[in-house]
This record gives C-alpha cells, structure tokens and sequence, in this order.
C-alpha cells in the first residue's frame, strides 16, 4: 500500500507540473502583431465621458518631408520604425537644444562660455567665484563632449546628432524653441535653425516635437499665436511629430516649459473650449503638455486645459514633479482626469560648473546606475510616454549625447568611464526596448 501511495503521488506530482508548465508557457505567447505596430491603449477605453481619450493615440510616421498624411489615415499608425540605427520608437522623447556656437561657425563661442551663474542671496554669492568660462579648453560643462564644442549650425554635428539619437532608440527629439529674434539669456536666436533639423530628423525617420521655452512677454495669447506660427511653417514637414487619436485624428503635441509662470486662469481662456480665444476644434488645435514642479500644479494644469504634465529635473528629489516617489499619485491623478502623465528620467546632474553654489543638487551618475532606477521608475506607473533628460543639455550634465575624458592645465572633466562615449546611448535603447515590450504586456 506504501509503494502504490507513493507512486499516486508522484503521477499526481508530474501531473500538476506539466499542468503548471502549459499554463506559464501559454502566458509568455504573444500575438503574431508587436505592440509597437499599434497605439498604446487604442482599443482601450476610447472615450471618457464624451472626451476624447487623449491616453489613447498613436504616431503617423509615414509622410515625406514637407508632405504631411492625412489624419487618420492609418489609425493603427506605428509607435516604432525603422531607422538608419536600427528600431526607433515614438513613445521615447528626448530633450534637444540648438543653442551651442563657435568660432568657426558663429564668430563665436555661444553657451560654452556660459557665465557663472551668481546665487540669489549676496552673502552666499560673496563666496563662489564669478565671471565665465573660456572655451575651448574651460567649457560651461562638467563633462567634454567628444565632438567638442561645437555649434548646433554644423550640418556634420546635426548628422551625428540624429545618428547618435537613433542609436538610443527615441523616436521623436523635442526641440527647445524661443519664437524669431529670442532666445535665453546666454544664447543667440536660432529659430532658423528648425528647417536644418526637421530635415536631419528626416534623414533618421525621427520625428520634431517643440519644447515652447519661457521668453519676456509670454503668455496664453503669444503662445497661440506660436503655435500658429509652428504649424503654419512647419506642420506639413515630414518630421513634425502628431499624434493620431483613435478617432483617427492628428493633432501636433507641445510641451509648454515652466507653464506654471502664466496662471490657470489665461491658459484656459486659450485652451478650453469656452476660452475667449480657444484653440479647441480649430485648425491649430493639439496636445498640450505642462510642466508639474510643485504638488499644486497639478490642479492648475487641469483647470487650465491642458492634456497632460511632465517633470523634465532629472535630479529625483529637486521637486515634487521630479521625485520618483510622487509619480505614482501623479498618475493616478491623470488617469482619473483623462491627462496624459509623462516622467521625465535622466542619467544625473551637475550643474556646479555654471551654478558653483547648487552642489546639493547634484546626482552622481554611478555609472549608469541613477539612470537605469530612473527609468525602471518610470516603467513602473506605466506611462504612455517617457521623456528623457536630456541629448545635449552639457550645463546641467543631463546629456547622453558622446563624451569623452578630458584633463587640461585647470580642470578635469567628468566622463563615461569604464565605459564607452555611447554608453548612456546604449542604455537608452536597452530600456526603451524594455518599456516597449513591457507595454505589450499591460495591454495582453
């Protein structure tokens, strides 16, 4: 009787195994069709209360430069393409600048030479050094980029520059802009730089979102009047990024930097359908993205009629937009107000080379180690995009953009080490794969 208990046992014990083995491996099955060939969450939820689910949208990427595709014409547009540098997806954005200059190109140096920015207190001022930095050699930067400093008007570094974006695998670079003949403090006007960009994007099938920076003077009716602007000259360039509803609709999206410098009031005047000069319904209407520094904002972008909010620091800590921990809160708010979350991640910062006084901010980069819990942050509240701080912002050594060591008379400069200048390139593409197919699993 012992033998034949035994042996019931051991029939009931591979029974269950081969039972339990059939279910996990039906579980790992995937539908012949990749999730980067639909938009996320298409098929989900379509609508909320009358609105259109600005959660559920996808990337028309296949028009010809200067020749836009009718919207909706393919609602199942991809989310991913193929590029020079292998597959790039849409749903990975990353922050560019175009205000770099040198000698050689400008007659001068532009933001590599940037001052030394003084602190806001003069006592605390009185001790940090002042004055700016001399390039080439002392750059405004704690790191030396491998193409040196360079200016943004060099059609070979715009080339690398999409070449080396497409290695990362984001799909879509958003474009810091100032309208004609404005700029930042320490920089020049390069508004003429768009139409060289758009058409180097082009090149790689990476697509141009515009990042509306804050200029004197802005408000809700001289964004609208950008907005015009934007897509009156660029909107039917084959790199200028739009998303695709799933009521087949294309509509450009914008990221409204420092947003919460205009109050709710006047944003909605300009993006609710009631506002005196609404931009809803017209033949400018898009997506909206503010940006959520402090835990109050996020109420002021909903009232002012915005779709959606990003974090852009990538120093997780520096606010409550920032800081990993919130974003799970954060996204439950969006999701329970039909807005689009997007966590920016960065691979660290360190600003002191133009900010000597702001160490306390800094986020060492332990060799890819803050980027990789960053973006794993991300993955975790299950966005629908991620944004990625930054290409090439060298001042606040966000960028992933090639590095390389460098040791002069007065300083030492950061860099990748042990690793290689496309490290951080490298990292993007492994985790953008990642989100990707992580994707494909919240929707199965």
């Amino acid at each position: 009787m012992a033998r034949l208990r035994r042996k019931a046992c051991i029939a009931l014990f591979l029974f269950t195994l081969f039972v339990f083995g059939t279910m996990m491996g039906l579980r790992t099955l995937k539908p012949s069709d990749g999730f980067s060939d639909l938009a996320p969450g298409v098929e989900l939820l379509p609508m909320i209360g009358g609105k259109m689910d600005r959660r559920s949208v996808s990337r028309d990427a296949s028009a010809s430069p200067g020749q836009a595709r009718p919207a909706g014409s393919n609602t199942k547009a991809a989310m991913s393409n193929s590029g020079p540098e292998g597959t790039i997806f849409y749903d990975v954005h990353i922050f560019y600048y175009t205000w770099y200059g040198n000698p050689h190109l400008d007659g001068k140096y532009i933001h590599w030479d940037h001052i030394l920015v003084p602190h806001w207190d003069p006592k605390i001022a009185s001790s940090y050094p002042r004055g700016r930095h001399m390039p080439p050699e002392d750059i405004g930067s704690s790191f030396y980029p491998e193409l040196n400093p360079y200016s943004s008007r060099d059609p070979d570094v715009l080339e690398s520059h999409m070449e080396q974006i497409g290695a990362s695998a984001a799909g879509v670079l958003v474009l810091s802009w100032y309208p004609p003949g404005l700029a930042d403090d320490n920089g020049e006007p390069a508004e003429d730089l768009v139409p060289a960009v758009l058409d180097a994007a082009y090149r790689h099938n990476l697509k141009v979102a515009f990042h509306i920076q804050p200029y004197r003077g802005r408000n809700d009716q001289s964004v609208h009047d950008n907005i015009k602007y934007i897509i009156d000259r660029y909107g039917d360039h084959g790199a200028f990024y739009k998303f695709t509803s799933s009521t087949g609709k294309g509509l450009p999206l914008f990221y409204i930097y420092d947003s919460y410098l205009t109050p709710p009031e006047s944003w909605s005047e300009f993006l609710t359908p009631t506002g005196s000069h609404s931009v809803r319904g017209s033949a400018y209407d898009s997506i909206f993205i503010a940006l959520i520094v402090e835990e109050r904002h996020k109420h002021d972008i909903l009232a002012g009629g915005f779709d959606g909010m990003y974090t852009f620091f990538a120093s997780n800590g520096f606010s409550f937009g920032s800081s990993h921990q919130n974003w799970k809160a954060i996204k439950a708010f969006c999701d329970g107000n039909n807005l689009l979350f997007i966590p920016s991640v960065g691979p660290g910062y360190i600003d002191t080379s133009i900010r000597p006084w702001n160490n306390h901010n800094t986020r060492n980069r332990v060799n890819g180690r803050y980027y990789e819990t960053a973006l794993q942050a991300a993955l975790n509240v299950r966005p629908e995009m991620v944004t990625i701080t930054s290409f090439n912002e060298w001042h606040e050594g966000t960028q992933i953009e090639r590095a390389v060591p460098k040791k002069t008379v007065t300083r030492v400069y950061l860099d990748y080490q042990p690793h290689g200048p496309d490290h951080y390139l490298e990292l993007t593409r492994r985790w953008a794969e990642q989100f990707n197919k992580e994707k494909e699993q919240w929707l199965m």
